[in-house]
């Protein structure tokens, strides 16, 4: 009998794991057909690498992909798909990338590092503590609850940017050196950036 339970509990997990997967998969595919086909409300932000911000862009039809007209090709004549070169499109306008990170997030997607660099007095602030855990103990608020902290820094390791949500998928991009997440159905796309995804409760203090 206690077998019985035991086999009946792991499939009743294994089918909630599995809906739960097949669920963000579908929420991704269609967040990817949005985006290609009528575009995505999104900001756009591009820094240097110090996070010193470059530009902002923001639109109601916004999309980004890998320019293909930069694809090598091989001896038959193939695409390599291994252009380095983004095509941002906004509304009728377009926009090629490359080189410096950039940071696109979906409309609803608050920057918890921008709020903390308003509130928070960081020159004062004990340093033998780690920034991303100060960060979670001073943003109390606007962390409880939540189950993913997305860090995004610069190429040398500079922080630009945190994000937050109950559910957080990371998923490739066919975009050179981009990744792309969804964090509570919302899109997220990194590109040139390292980053570290952390179960909130590993950061409280």
């Amino acid at each position: 009998m206690k077998w019985n339970k035991k086999i009946l509990l792991s499939v009743v997990l294994l089918v909630s794991f599995v809906s739960l997967s097949a669920c963000q998969s579908i929420t991704n595919w269609w967040k990817n057909t949005k985006e290609e086909w009528i575009g995505l409300e999104m900001t756009v932000r591009t820094f240097d690498e110090n996070s010193q911000l470059i530009d902002e862009m923001s639109g109601k039809s916004l999309s980004i992909s890998r320019n293909q007209e930069f694809d090598s090709v091989d001896a038959e004549g193939y695409s390599n798909s291994d252009s380095s070169v983004l095509k941002v499109t906004l509304g009728n306008y377009e926009i090629d990338h490359v080189g410096s990170s950039l940071i696109a997030a979906e409309e609803g997607l608050e920057d918890l590092y921008a709020k903390y660099q308003t509130t928070v007095d960081i020159a004062n602030y004990d340093r033998s503590i780690p920034l991303v855990n100060r960060m979670v103990s001073s943003l109390k608020n606007d962390f409880t609850g939540k189950a993913k902290v997305v860090l995004i820094r610069s190429q040398n390791g500079t922080p630009l940017a945190t994000y937050v949500g109950d559910k957080v998928s990371l998923y490739a991009s066919d975009a050179p050196k981009t990744s792309e997440l969804l964090v509570d159905g919302k899109r997220l796309i990194i590109y040139r950036c390292d980053y570290t995804i952390y179960d909130r409760e590993l950061l409280e203090n």
